[in-house]
C-alpha cells in the first residue's frame, strides 16, 4: 500500500510498505480519507526527530521510519471482536493519542498527561498518511452524516484550540486576544467565538492570515505587531483601559508570549498554547505584580471528540473556514511541507489524502 514515511529532518518519502497484517480484539483497520498537515510535522520536517522516536517508545515500540498522519478522517473497515461503539462502513474522525489506559495519569482522567503517550502518525506503527490504517477502539470517533469528512479531519486541531479556550475560561462575554493566527490560532478565534467572547482582539503579522480573519467578521481587531502597538490598542479598546480578560498564546515564541502578558489585565488568564522549541526570556515579576494566572497546555482531553462534532454539527464551529488546500499524497512535500514552511507561505491548513486520483 501507498504511505508518506517520515525519516528524519526534510527527509519524507512517499513508499510502497506492507498492508496491516493483523489488529487485535480491541483494534480497528481503517481507511483514511483526509489528512492534515499540522504544524507538529512542520516542526519534525525542519528540525526533527523532535517527537518521533529514533529508538523505540517506551508504549508503541514504534520508531523511524514513521507513516505521517494524526488529523484524519477515515472510514471503518474491519473491526476485532470487542469493538462495539463503531461498526464497518462508519465514518470516523481519529482522536490520535495512545497510551496505558491504567497507569496513574488515566486513572484520574488524564490520559494525554500519561509519560508513555504515544501518538497514532508519530510514534505509533500507522498514520493518516497510508491507505489503511491500525487504531484502537477509543482512537475512533463516529461522526453523522451532516459532517463532511474534511471537517472529520479538522477535528484534532480543533480539540486543541477548544483545550486552549477552555484552559483560559473563556465564557459569554470575555474579551480576548489571540496572538498568532496560523491553524491553530485560527481555529481558536473560532472556539472562542463559539464560548461566546464578546470582543476578539488578533496579533498576526501574515497579511494574508489577517485578510482571512477580518473576513470572517468575528474580530474587534485584527493588528500586525510588527507595525502595530498590539497591547496599546487592545488596551484602549478595553473598559478603563484595563486589558483583556483572556490572552491566548498560539505562536510558540516569546515575543508573542509577552504580548499577552503585557495585555492581559490584572487578575487575567494568559495560555500557553503554542510549541515554543527553545527556551523563552519573560519577565515573572510582572506576572506577580499583576496577579495573571498562567497556565500551559498539553495536548487535549481525550475525551473533546464528541463535544466537538456537536459544535460543528450545530453551525457554531464552522472549522472548515481554515482549509485552503488539498493535495494527493503524492504531491506531500513539493504542495504540502515545502509550501507552508517557506517563509512566503500564506496557507493555514493544507489536507492530504492518498484516495485522491489527482490534484483539486
Amino acid at each position: 500500500m501507498k504511505a508518506v514515511r517520515y525519516y528524519g529532518r526534510k527527509d519524507i518519502r512517499v513508499e510502497t510498505v506492507d498492508e496491516p497484517k493483523e489488529m487485535g480484539a480491541n483494534q480497528l483497520l481503517v481507511k483514511p480519507l483526509w489528512t492534515g498537515i499540522c504544524g507538529t510535522d512542520l516542526h519534525e520536517y525542519i528540525a526533527g526527530p523532535i517527537v518521533t522516536p529514533a529508538t523505540p517508545h517506551v508504549f508503541t515500540a514504534a520508531t523511524l521510519p514513521q507513516i505521517l498522519g494524526h488529523e484524519f478522517s477515515a472510514e471503518v473497515l474491519d473491526v476485532g471482536r470487542e469493538v462495539t461503539h463503531v461498526r464497518r462502513g462508519d465514518r470516523i474522525s481519529v482522536q490520535p493519542l495512545v497510551m496505558p489506559m491504567n497507569d496513574y495519569y488515566s486513572r484520574r482522567g488524564l490520559n494525554h498527561l500519561s509519560e508513555k503517550m504515544g501518538c497514532v502518525g508519530l510514534s505509533w506503527a500507522w498514520g493518516g498518511m497510508s491507505d489503511l490504517a491500525v487504531i484502537n477502539d477509543y482512537n475512533a470517533a463516529k461522526v453523522p452524516e451532516s459532517i463532511s469528512d474534511e471537517e472529520a479531519a479538522m477535528i484534532e486541531p480543533a480539540a486543541v484550540a477548544l483545550y486552549a479556550v477552555d484552559r483560559g475560561g473563556v465564557q459569554a462575554g470575555s474579551t480576548v486576544l489571540i496572538a498568532g493566527a496560523g491553524p491553530i490560532g485560527a481555529l481558536t478565534i473560532l472556539c472562542a467565538h463559539a464560548a461566546g467572547a464578546a470582543r476578539i482582539y488578533v496579533s498576526e503579522p501574515n497579511a494574508s492570515r489577517r485578510r482571512t480573519i477580518e473576513s470572517w467578521g468575528i474580530c474587534a481587531g485584527v493588528y500586525d505587531p510588527k507595525t502595530t502597538d498590539v497591547v496599546a490598542r487592545v488596551k484602549e479598546q478595553t473598559e478603563e483601559n484595563v486589558g483583556v480578560d483572556i490572552a491566548i498564546e498560539c505562536v510558540g515564541n516569546e515575543s508573542a508570549l509577552n504580548t499577552c502578558v503585557e495585555a492581559v489585565r490584572r487578575r487575567g488568564v494568559v495560555v500557553q498554547a503554542g510549541l515554543h522549541v527553545g527556551k523563552a526570556s519573560t519577565d515573572p515579576m510582572l506576572w506577580a505584580l499583576k496577579d495573571i494566572t498562567i497556565e500551559a497546555t498539553w495536548c487535549y482531553p481525550i475525551t473533546m471528540w464528541p463535544r466537538i462534532i456537536g459544535l460543528v454539527e450545530s453551525g457554531k464551529l464552522p472549522i472548515s473556514k481554515i482549509i485552503d488546500g488539498r493535495i494527493r499524497a503524492e504531491d506531500v512535500v513539493s504542495k504540502g511541507f515545502d509550501v507552508l514552511t517557506a517563509p512566503s507561505n500564506d496557507k493555514l491548513k493544507i489536507l492530504v489524502s492518498t484516495q485522491l486520483a489527482a490534484p483539486s
